[in-house]
């Protein structure tokens, strides 16, 4: 746990005990107790400690990081119960609700101060024990999860040889600052969509703003949690597993092909298939929209952080004009070629230490291209491997031509990059200005338009921003370019583009299982970097 992550916790321990400090200054009048004391944070559990006649190491286990929140809640609960509170809505309201309902309270003159008698006179029901018992419990492991950490399993192999598929993770949310839902009607402990019934598990009846605790930025070449950006439209039939923006784009490249001989025009053509595109896919597929809490999380490198300039040159990353740094985890496609009457096989590959997948949610890491030749994924200590091999006479990096319709910002009349080559792209920071022209328009238009929340309107060859024309734009926000460690395998800002600030969820921390036909016992309690 880093310094900055236990100040964060520190600091929430203080908001947990500062923020109901006036209704409790309240209370304590009436109970008996100077009332400046409510305003100490922890010098007021200790006088709820003293008057409720509670043992007196349960104060001490208030200073247990993360656990402690939980300690001080339930010595506010205890409190109440001192005032003759015990029905399951005062003790909801003392342990959530303090801010308000301690007041609340306090200016009742009914309720009175009547010490332990009333306690120990009171008697529960087994079953108000068991949901006294179950709220607490999703109480406490929704703030956790919210506010510290989450469990996180990597599904694909965009990420190969760093993360493995079937790799369980925890997702530190204290690294960059614990981000407020924006739909905090929500059910416990699911994502978006509920099991059987295949229905939302939100409501977006109460949206909150993007807001984030304790801010710090996205490090360069941290490995980053964050909802997919292009996860904000979709199909109800297809998900995530087929994006929606995708699906337009496939759509779009079949009518193109289908007119180009009736609209000899190439600017109307494009238009009217980008039309009869849509037209199509909202025909067939029920589209609906997600807020960015609740998109689909995904877990890459962050490359290049706000401000920096990226270009990929023959599939090797540079970062403001200097080479970028490369995990040694890091897997790129090579092109293996042996010498006649030699072969190669995956036995031969694994006894020399290379890892190759097995995992049906990933792309074979072995394939046979032809007569001599193999495709085989590979990080740069292990080319220095198979250079060695017996028989094996080159080892050639797969790049991968310019020109691939796919690849951001998908704007096939101005700009044709790919996976191997690519930019330059400067990455959008809070509070520049950029000029909008031609060339760049089509890189950050989505980031103006819809992360960033404005109306954008192209008329007569001209910009207008919420009505108004312009050739600048401001950045309300900081942006990130993320990418896999497996080059070759990953779909990631290449494809969709930046991620915005406000998508990061986390720093992927720690694997605390690993499971392939088995445990992997090597990757336990791994930290990630």
């Amino acid at each position: 746990m880093s310094l900055h992550d236990l100040l964060i916790i520190i600091l929430i321990s203080l908001l947990i005990l500062e923020l109901p400090a006036f209704g409790l200054s309240k209370l304590f009048e009436k109970a008996g107790i100077p009332s400046w004391k409510a305003w100490v944070p922890f010098y007021n559990t200790w006088e709820i400690v003293k008057v409720a006649k509670i043992r007196k190491h349960w104060f001490f286990w208030q200073f247990i990081p993360v656990a402690g929140w939980f300690i001080s809640i339930w010595l506010l609960v205890e409190f109440v119960k001192l005032f003759g509170r015990f029905r399951f809505l005062d003790h909801v309201g003392a342990a959530l609700l303090s801010v308000v309902y301690f007041p609340y309270l306090a200016s009742d003159k009914k309720i009175k101060f009547l010490g332990t008698d009333a306690v120990k006179n009171h008697k529960k029901t087994t079953v108000r024990e068991w949901i006294d018992a179950g709220v607490f419990a999703v109480v406490a492991a929704t703030l956790i999860r919210v506010f510290v950490f989450e469990a996180y399993t990597i599904p694909t192999g965009s990420m190969e040889k760093t993360l493995l598929v079937n790799d369980f993770l925890f997702v530190s949310k204290l690294s960059y600052g614990p981000r407020i839902p924006n739909t905090p009607l929500a059910i416990p402990f699911v994502h978006h969509t509920l099991p059987i019934t295949n229905s939302k598990s939100y409501t977006e009846i109460i949206h909150l703003p993007y807001t984030r605790w304790f801010a710090s930025p996205v490090k360069r070449n941290d490995v980053v949690v964050f909802n997919f950006p292009a996860g904000d439209t979709l199909t109800k039939e297809r998900d995530s597993q087929d994006p929606y923006y995708d699906m337009l784009l496939q759509e779009e490249m079949v009518q193109y092909n289908m007119l180009k001989s009736q609209i000899p025009n190439e600017a109307q053509l494009r238009a009217v298939a980008k039309e009869k595109a849509r037209e199509i896919v909202w025909a067939d597929f029920t589209v609906v929209t997600r807020p960015v809490d609740k998109r689909e999380n995904y877990i890459k490198r962050c490359v290049a952080i706000a401000g920096d300039t990226i270009q990929i040159i023959d599939g090797y990353l540079y970062v403001n004009s200097q080479k970028a740094y490369i995990s040694p985890t890091s897997a790129a496609e090579y092109t293996v070629t042996v010498a006649n009457g030699k072969m190669l096989t995956e036995e031969d590959l694994r006894a020399a230490g290379i890892r190759l997948t097995s995992e049906p949610n990933s792309a074979p890491d072995f394939n046979t291209n032809g007569v001599n030749s193999y495709g085989i994924n590979l990080t740069e200590a292990e080319v220095s491997i198979v250079k060695k091999m017996d028989g094996v006479t080159s080892v050639t990096r797969r790049v991968e031509g310019v020109g691939d319709p796919r690849i951001f910002p998908r704007d096939t009349a101005n700009i044709l990059w790919s996976v191997d080559n690519f930019g330059p792209l400067w990455i959008p920071k809070k509070g520049v200005t950029i000029q909008l022209t031609p060339k760049n328009v089509a890189c950050y238009k989505r980031a103006i338009r819809v992360y960033e929340n404005n109306d954008w309107e192209d008329r007569d060859g001209k910009i207008f921003i919420n009505g108004k024309e312009t050739t600048t734009y401001t950045f309300k926000m900081d942006y990130y370019w993320m990418m896999g460690d497996n080059r070759h395998r990953s779909q990631d800002s290449r494809f969709w583009g930046f991620v915005p600030e406000d998508h990061v969820v986390g720093e992927a921390w720690l694997i605390w299982m690993s499971w392939e036909k088995g445990v992997r016992w090597g990757r336990m309690f791994r930290t990630i970097h």
